[in-house]
Order: C-alpha cells, then structure tokens, then sequence
C-alpha cells in the first residue's frame, strides 16, 4: 500500500520535517532568581522532568489475560498503563504539569489479548471501527511523543497508520525512512518550548530512532515501503539539525537497547541495541530514554568520545512497570540555556494504584477481551504443561509443531512440494503455560503461544538442519556426564533467551550437552534412518524465525515455498476446536532428549 504521508506532513508545515509545538507552556515554578550582594542576581535556571516508559506491549491494566487473574509474580512487580497514570499525576504534581514532558520508546500495540482482539478481532481499522485501547489511554494520560517500536509493525502498516491517526501525539521514526524517496515515512523529532518568566524558552527537541531489525522481522509487511537505517547514522544526520534550530536540550527515544550486540547476527549492517553506541558517537545528546531490552536500568552514564561530555540513559523496565525519571537542570548564562546537569532513576509501578479515571476509560473493552479469551474451544484429556519444556520433549510444544505440520501439508497439497516430508519448530515460550485437564479455552491456547507469529515454509536440507540443530543446541550449558545436574543452571548458556531454542519435530536426535557447542548434536535420523545430508525438506517455521530472528543458520536464506498472515495462535486455537478434544496420542512423540556421553540426563 502506499505510505500515507498527509499527517507527518500537516504536522511538521512549520518546520519542514518532525513534529513543534511551538505554543509553549508558563512554568513559574520551576525557576527562581535569587538576588545576591552588591547589586548582582544569580543567573536564572529552570527544572525539567522527562518522563518515560518503554515495551508497553498492550498493558493497560495490571491483568494477566492468560491466567484471568490480577497480574502477579515473585518480585511484587505490578503492570499496566493504569499504574503509570497515577505515577505521572504525583510527578506532575511534584514538579508542576508544565516542568515535565512524557515520552515512550516504543513497542505499544502488540503483546497482550486486548491489542491482539482490536488488531485482528475486532479491528481499529474496520469502517466505523474502535479507537485502539492504547491510544485512548496514553491520550488520555497525556503523551507527549513515542517513538516507534519493532512490534509497531506485527499487524502491517494499515494497522499502524490508523493507531497513529488516532492518537494525538507524534509517533517519531527518525530511521524509518520511505524506500523509494529515502524520506522520513514518520516525523523524526518532536520540539516542546517551556516558557520561563524573564528569559528566553528553553526548547527541548526530542528525536525518535526505532529498530533496523524491523526489516528483518517484518520483512513481509516493510519490504519494498520502508527502510531502517542504522540509529548511529540517523542520529548523526538530525541531532545537529536541531541544535542548530535552537534546541537546548536534546533527548533521544530510541527503541534500541544498549548492549551494543544484535540478535540477528551479521544479516543487517546495523546494530540492533545501539542506544550506547548513539550516546558514545554522536555529540549534542543529553540523555537517550533506552527500549527494546525489557531490562531495568535506572541511570547509565555514558561518556561521548568526540566531547568528553556524559550522556544519560535510563530504560525503565516493560509492560509499564517502571517509570523512569531524568531531571534536567538549566542555567541561563550568556545568552543562551545550558544544561547543568542530568540525573535519571527509576520509579516502581508497584508502589500506586491504578488511576481510576483510566479504569472507567477503558473498563468496556477489558471485559470484552475477558470475555473473549475465555471462551471454551474444546476439552484436554489430561494437563499439559511447559514447566520442563526448556530441556524435556513436552507434549505441550509437541502440539504447536502438529499444527504446523498439519497447516503446512494442506497448503503445500497439490504443489511440486506436496511429497516432501514436513517437519517443524517451535520454541518453549513461557515456563509457565498450562492447558488443564477438562475444558480449554482461547487464553489456555494464547498462553502457549505469547506471541503474533506467522507461519512460514521454507525449503531446507538434512545438511542445513543439523547446522540448525547445533545451533539450537547452544542454548545448554556444558555440563560434564559426572556433574550434578540442576534444571535452573541447565539452560540459556550466553544468554540466550527460551524463545532462541528450538525443537524441531519429525526428527530424532540426541544433544549431548558434556560436549562442546558445535558438536553436540547425536543419533540424528529421519524414519529410523541415518539423516541422509542431501535429503530435502520442509520446515514450519514461525515468521520471526523465517526472517533471521535469532540469527539460525540457512533458514533466513532458504527458498520460501508457502507464507500466510493467520497468527499460529489463531491456527492451534482453529486445530483445538475442529478436534474437539486435545489428547496428547494425536500429537505427541519424543523426537529428542539431553544426553552425557550417550547417558540420557533425565
């Protein structure tokens, strides 16, 4: 489709490019002058409090839609925008509404039921459709500008066009570029004025930078209509532009973590959690509010190699569970604001209430959504669970993978491919998914599929898949065959997130975890037979994964036979209910164990 530019465009008349309000706001509180001897005044200065959030991911209350229960886990962490409204009512109160701006580092309109259900079920972009539940509450709380986030993207840019229509701040993509034009498909920055009485305004721009990861892992939506840059390059291009149009203090939003490393190897140019990069490269920053990771950093000092100046990050933790804080001090010397110092930190969304007001706003779709992922689809004959998905073949996983199987085959039915055997992945998401014994509803299925993949096939060989399998295999911590064996050390060696380990259904192999990485993979065979290198198959594949996610060697690059936009969730939940009955003899097999030396570990 083409990009719809009108609003980036009436918005940014004024300026030529990025959003500017250039009404201003009185602040008389936040600055004094202080007269002192001989006749002399103190130089004037002025406070400042950016505030922002980050990876919302559809959380407006503190609800788990899976468990239909208040949200809890073992930390007392709380979620939801609710919490965060009240939060930024006592900081508005503190330091004066007009001292502060309210930001957010992207991620937003995918991640829970209640963005899935108003996406695809009952959709914002429908005639006469609803407005999104995330823009009426970050309206309604008062958003100043968000950058844009990977998963802005999941539901394709009709999606994404209608929330920004919808909300009354900028979403800023500073590298989210037109493909064709190499223009800014969205306002790259956002400008505020803060008034202060007896001296010039002192002007904050805000520059959004989202993730060139976006290519990769929505590559079917974005391809051939936007391009995504690298954030260090993009900030060096616009930081200068608004220094040089009068900003006095320049914030990054960068949905970006600052680690520095990428998920998805060496397949983009790009860093993917480059916000310490930007900070560290590009002069002119004053803090960056940092994304994408869903860690919790309260303050990170980061020193610019070009200015020896220190710039500030903050990431507040996901789901709207920290707030977090910088608090700018200004002084007015010699003609112009300088900025004294920044201080960032982190508050916890534990600590308040949910706002009441966004409770009444938004109480008509919660319950609708409730009532919608509660329906029953079919029965379980007995509890299944992923407590030990992460190094137990699970009937659990074994499901997703029938399903895909099964998908895969009726798609390819009739094709040159239909006679290839079809085999699948999937990855245990969570640890702690259950569909219990009795009846199965659409959140017990959601639960075991967190997320809006799609499914893909791709064309791989036996050579190809065992590269595939060692890599996945990576994911165990090399453990000696004498050594104990503790199932909570076992597992995410480097790192590695669950989602990044895979198994891979009709196959049947060993993963010797007393081995090395890179040689672990044993007694891999197809029917009973040794897996002949050459042999040809088709993998299911989830969308994330088809694109690079995780960077697993030769999917990325195999030949795509099949791909459809039906969520994988959507086709268990359609499998459960023409089944009727999920009774783990339809599904379940034992393709693969963890072994020592030959010696199964469990």
């Amino acid at each position: 489709m083409p990009l719809n530019r009108r609003k980036f465009l009436k918005k940014s008349a004024v300026t030529g490019a990025g959003v500017a309000l250039a009404g201003g706001v009185a602040a008389p509180s936040a600055e004094a002058a202080v007269p002192v001897a001989k006749g002399g005044r103190k130089p004037k200065r002025y406070s400042l409090t950016v505030m922002g959030t980050t990876d919302l991911h559809g959380h407006v209350f503190n609800w788990d839609y899976f468990k239909d229960a208040e949200y809890k886990d073992a930390a007392g962490n709380a979620q939801g925008l609710a919490r965060i409204s009240t939060l930024v009512n006592e900081i508005r109160a503190e330091r004066g509404r007009r001292n502060t701006l309210l930001l957010d580092a992207g991620d937003t309109i995918q991640g829970t039921p209640l963005t899935y259900y108003y996406a695809k079920v009952d959709p914002i972009t429908a005639e006469g459709g609803p407005v999104h539940p995330m823009a009426q509450a970050m309206n309604a709380i008062g958003y100043d500008a968000v950058a844009l986030g990977n998963h802005e993207f999941n539901y394709g840019i009709e999606t994404l066009r209608k929330f920004e229509e919808q909300c009354d701040f900028p979403l800023l993509g500073a590298n989210a570029l037109d493909a064709k034009t190499l223009k800014p498909a969205f306002p790259p920055y956002f400008i505020k004025r803060f008034h202060v009485p007896g001296a010039p305004p002192v002007k904050v721009a805000v520059l959004g930078l989202t993730n060139p990861g976006i290519a990769i892992w929505d590559k079917a939506y974005v391809q051939g209509k936007l391009t995504f840059p690298g954030l260090e390059e993009q900030a060096a291009k616009w930081v200068p532009k608004l220094r040089s149009m009068g900003a006095d203090v320049v914030v990054v939003s960068a949905h970006s973590g600052s680690s520095g490393t990428s998920s998805y190897g060496d397949q983009l140019p790009y860093v993917e959690n480059s916000a310490g990069l930007v900070a560290q490269q590009v002069p002119g920053i004053d803090a960056i509010l940092v994304g994408h990771a869903h860690v919790e950093i309260p303050e990170l000092k980061v020193t610019n190699e070009k200015t020896g100046k220190t710039v500030v990050l903050s990431e507040p933790l996901a789901y709207a569970e920290r707030l977090s804080l910088f608090d700018f001090e200004l002084v007015f010397e010699k003609g112009k604001w300088t900025v004294e110092s920044v201080a960032a930190s982190v508050r916890n969304s534990n600590a308040v209430a949910d706002d009441p007001e966004i409770t009444k706003l938004l109480k008509d779709e919660h319950d609708v959504v409730v009532a919608y992922v509660n329906q029953v689809v079919g029965t379980a004959t007995e509890t299944l669970t992923t407590v030990e998905a992460r190094y137990k073949d699970a009937p659990i996983i074994d499901l997703i993978t029938k399903v895909q199987e099964d998908v895969v085959r009726a798609a390819l039915a009739g094709t040159e491919y239909a006679s290839l055997p079809v085999i699948a992945q999937a990855s245990p998401f969570s640890r702690t998914s259950e569909i219990p014994a009795g009846e199965v509803t659409i959140r017990d299925l959601s639960s075991l599929y967190v997320y809006d993949n799609t499914l893909v096939a791709k064309l791989m060989t036996g050579a190809q898949l065992r590269a595939y399998l060692e890599y996945s295999a990576e994911y165990f911590v090399q453990t000696a065959a004498g050594a104990a064996v503790d199932p909570a050390k076992l597992t995410n060696a480097g790192n590695r997130p669950d989602y990044n380990y895979d198994y891979v259904s009709g196959l049947t192999y060993d993963i010797d975890i007393a081995q090395a990485a890179g040689s672990r993979i044993k007694n891999l065979s197809y029917n009973g037979a040794a897996l002949d290198d050459a042999e040809r198959f088709v993998l299911a594949v989830n969308n994330y994964r088809a694109n690079g996610g995780g960077a697993f060697p030769h999917v990325a690059s195999a030949q795509e036979l099949w791909a459809e936009s039906t969520e994988i969730r959507t086709r268990i939940a359609e499998w459960a209910t023409e089944k009727g009955t999920l009774d783990p003899k339809e599904f379940a097999s034992v393709d693969w164990k963890l072994t020592r030396d030959g010696t199964p570990v469990f």
